[in-house]
């Protein structure tokens, strides 16, 4: 059974007469803010009345969603994000942490002293919150933004820094890590400059996360239960396994940068599957020689592309100058760059064949619910461990080896799109796109958490 489109609308509602408010807290970073205001939408949609709070760096949109109420606080990352290290995101995690606690904690008291709100939703990055929430006693429940794989992973890094793996020889790289053999040294490498600092962050995350009154994940349980299994060992708690988020509702955009819409009228001259979408997400960025590369490989391919190159990608550049000289002229037609893109419609377009992608956790969803096959290029903190199991457990991607060599991007994008293991892959992610629907119907996995989860808040 196959159920085209998105999934229906929940067929349960909670009585007005019993409509709570939730107060739902953020980390302020695009991989993050989508998922929490996708959750307030599906909370809303089952009867409770929903309050953002967000800091004032990266507010979202309050006209996207007139239906909630915003409240913004202060925390000063403005000015300065521009003092910290820009490839280690422990630094920014960490002062985030310290600066928004006073104004998070008289934020939520004075809401409050307003009304009565049955629980705090907050991202488990944000460890600091379980304080604020046993003070002014009110359950904190959290949303891991992650994959459970992660998760498990995670929690050996303490390990791995103190026995020195984040700084192996380079001819380690290619060996398996003992503690978590799905994990290579190459792998650990990418995930922290800072190892020290990712160890304390995972650290004091995961004892909050414990301390909490519960977790909702954007996974379904079909695609990750083996991992399940452990998380119910390590946070012996109420988990939620809800998702994905983004299928409770037609594509709906909380994007940071405007999207380009005349794209989706180009890939409507392609023929289907030929297509290859190319976005490295919110966060990461390249070098000009990997931009270049990147720009060779992809022509070379002969194959139609539409790439999304984010302004700033490249450090100090402003969008494409750094282009081959007349690549846009070689390509024509055959290629697209914009800078930012309706992805859940382009992943769900017939013209798009294969995923180039950072392998952040929100793109990866998206990439398996429209079954369309990866190419992936992990970047930093949990995107090497995504990749592992797109690659190696659930065998639905390839692993772009040589990092941004033409000659290895055009053979790997070439396995995908046109090699008897391309095919392979898109009846195995053919096959995790039904689970997905299946998971969000009347008595699938997803819509029976959902259901525990709305019963979890209302009993509090």
């Amino acid at each position: 059974m196959e159920i085209h489109g998105r999934a229906p609308t929940l067929q349960w509602t909670v009585p007005t007469a019993t409509r709570r408010r939730i107060a739902l807290f953020s980390m302020p970073f695009q991989g993050h803010i989508n998922p929490m205001l996708q959750l307030a939408n599906i909370l809303h949609s089952q009867g409770f009345k929903i309050t953002m709070i967000h800091t004032e760096y990266n507010s979202p949109n309050h006209s996207n969603y007139p239906h909630f109420t915003f409240k913004s606080i202060s925390d000063n990352f403005s000015e300065i994000i521009n003092q910290l290290p820009k490839k280690d995101p422990s630094f920014y995690i960490k002062y985030l942490n310290s600066s928004c606690v006073d104004p998070f904690r008289n934020c939520l008291a004075g809401l409050l002293l307003e009304e009565p709100i049955a629980c705090l939703i907050a991202d488990a990055g944000f460890y600091f919150t379980q304080a604020v929430a046993d003070e002014l006693k009110i359950p904190r429940v959290v949303l891991r933004t992650s994959s459970l794989g992660c998760v498990v992973a995670y929690g050996v890094l303490p390990i791995l820094s103190e026995k020195g793996y984040f700084n192996p020889p380079k001819e380690d790289y290619e060996t398996s890590v003992p503690e978590h053999p799905l994990l290579k040294f190459k792998d650990i490498v990418k995930i922290s400059i800072n190892p020290q600092g990712m160890s304390e962050f995972v650290t004091n995350m995961h004892n909050q996360m414990k301390a909490s009154s519960g977790i909702i994940w954007n996974t379904f349980k079909e695609l990750e239960e083996s991992a399940l299994e452990t998380i119910h060992q390590d946070f012996p708690i109420p988990n939620f396994t809800i998702g994905p988020f983004h299928k409770y509702f037609s594509a709906s955009s909380s994007s940071l940068i405007e999207q380009d819409r005349t794209i989706i009228s180009w890939l409507d001259t392609q023929a289907p599957k030929s297509v290859i979408y190319v976005s490295f997400g919110s966060v990461a960025r390249i070098t000009e020689l990997e931009f270049q590369e990147v720009a060779h490989g992809l022509a070379n391919t002969g194959l139609p592309f539409l790439w999304v190159v984010r302004p700033g990608v490249v450090s100090g550049s402003e969008w494409l100058e750094l282009l081959p000289e007349k690549f846009l002229e070689r390509v024509g037609d055959k290629g697209r760059v914009v800078k930012w893109s309706p992805q859940q419609e382009v992943l769900a377009h017939p013209a798009t064949g294969c995923f180039w992608t950072h392998s952040g956790w929100n793109s990866t969803l998206e990439s398996i619910c429209e079954g369309v096959p990866m190419v992936c290029s992990p970047c930093f903190v949990d995107q090497p461990i995504i990749a592992r199991y797109v690659c190696d457990v659930w065998k639905i991607g390839v692993l772009l080896k040589d990092d941004f060599e033409r000659l290895g991007i055009e053979m790997t994008i070439k396995r995908v799109m046109m090699d008897d293991e391309g095919e392979e892959i898109q009846k195995r992610i053919h096959c995790l796109k039904e689970k997905v629907n299946l998971s969000l119907v009347e008595g699938g996995s997803s819509y029976r958490s959902l259901q525990s989860l709305v019963d979890y808040i209302l009993s509090f």
